[in-house]
């Protein structure tokens, strides 16, 4: 019995480690398949791991890859291809590039080819008036020269010829209102009709300038403001069309036969007359104190608001120490040439001169004093015959 007993004793002893073996057999049974799949499967991911450093993406991927590749490509190639133009100058160009890394610049010189609108021929150009040769060779295509007190014709270019007068028509402006004896005190706005719109020429009599009548004279006749002659005329009594109508009616009655006004500035072509129209009205202007001064004065200042506006004569040759002028104007648009028209002693005589559609800016002045030299030069020579020969010569 006691050996049975300690068999038993025995055997229950060593069962919990047969348990423990048992158990541990069990797990390593199944831990071992997963283990070894584990440790197949990371080579594996080493692999693709390297081969995506090495080689790029998986071929799953190889679309997504081309297009990247191009992409990339296309970015690499970019900046050499991108052009920065700079202008250095009006004519110069400089184009800036990338390539292989490196920033290429080239400098190109363009030619420009300018095409300008030929000029717009004037009344007298588009006649033939600039044909005309005389023994002073003006650039006027229309002259006349007259004196005054003997009425004797010195010279004469094309003078019946019946062209655009300008702002010459600011002379008969400035003789009306000056005869009308209106108040000069009396104060008149520029308004939205003294406003150009056939030429758009500019003026510093903005619209609601108000300015004295006496003031719009003188701007008018001295330096030729279109929007006080306008004015001018607006604001006479009746209005501009009577102001019109009696404009037309004093040249009639002066004796200017070829002559017409549609409005009291210049700015219209329509405004015509002739050489020997506008002589008759330099004699009338003349006569007349009030435009005589006002013509001849060579600057002028106004107020305007808070600013002090300065203006001045549209004629150099007032301020010239070699004229003595009585009364003059001036005048152009681009139908009509440069006009000038003035009386001024010469010599010991008081002439009459007309000058009409003159070529070049500063030619109707060159002009008149081309002809103030011949007729001091004829005139101390005592020849005052030679004056009638070159009328006769012009009219012949």
């Amino acid at each position: 019995m006691p050996e049975a007993r300690l068999r038993r004793v025995s055997s229950q002893r060593f069962l919990p480690a047969l348990k423990f073996i048992a158990v541990a057999f069990c797990a390593t049974a199944f831990l071992l398949p997963g283990a070894q799949a584990a440790k197949k499967e990371k080579p594996a991911a080493a692999k693709t791991a390297v081969a995506k450093k090495a080689k790029g993406p998986v071929p799953v991927e190889v679309k997504r890859t081309a297009s990247s590749k191009t992409a990339r490509a296309g970015r690499a190639e970019k900046p050499e291809k991108a052009e920065k133009v700079v202008r250095g100058g009006r004519n110069v160009v400089a184009t800036l590039h990338k390539k292989n890394g490196k920033t290429v610049v080239a400098v190109q010189r363009r030619s420009v080819v300018r095409v300008e609108a030929p000029p717009r021929q004037s009344f007298g150009q588009m006649a033939g008036l600039h044909g005309t040769e005389d023994v002073l060779d003006l650039k006027s295509s229309v002259a006349l020269v007259i004196d005054q007190d003997t009425h004797e014709v010195l010279f004469s270019k094309n003078d019946h010829a019946v062209l655009p007068i300008a702002s010459l028509t600011k002379l008969m402006t400035g003789l009306l209102i000056s005869e009308a004896h209106l108040p000069n005190e009396e104060l008149i706005t520029i308004t939205q009709d003294d406003v150009d719109t056939e030429k758009r020429s500019s003026s510093r009599l903005t619209v609601g300038t108000t300015l004295s009548r006496g003031e719009l004279l003188h701007l008018a006749l001295m330096s030729s403001e279109n929007r006080a002659a306008h004015a001018l005329g607006r604001t006479y009594p009746g209005g501009l069309a009577t102001f019109v109508s009696i404009m037309n009616a004093k040249a009639k009655m002066l004796g200017m036969k070829d002559t017409r006004y549609v409005e009291p500035t210049g700015l219209s072509s329509r405004n015509q007359s002739s050489a020997q129209d506008l002589a008759l009205l330099v004699n009338a202007a003349y006569a007349d104190a009030t435009v005589r001064s006002l013509s001849t004065s060579p600057e002028y200042q106004v107020e305007v608001g808070n600013r002090t506006l300065q203006f001045n004569t549209t004629n150099r040759l007032v301020k010239s120490p070699d004229w003595e002028i009585g009364v003059q104007k001036t005048g152009y648009i681009s139908e009509a040439g440069q006009c000038l028209v003035l009386q001024a002693r010469v010599a010991g005589r008081k002439l009459i001169m007309v000058f009409l559609d003159s070529a070049g800016k500063f030619s109707r002045i060159a002009d008149a004093e081309r002809v103030r030299r011949w007729v001091e030069a004829t005139h101390a020579a005592g020849m005052p015959a030679a004056s009638r020969n070159v009328a006769a010569y012009q009219a012949g």
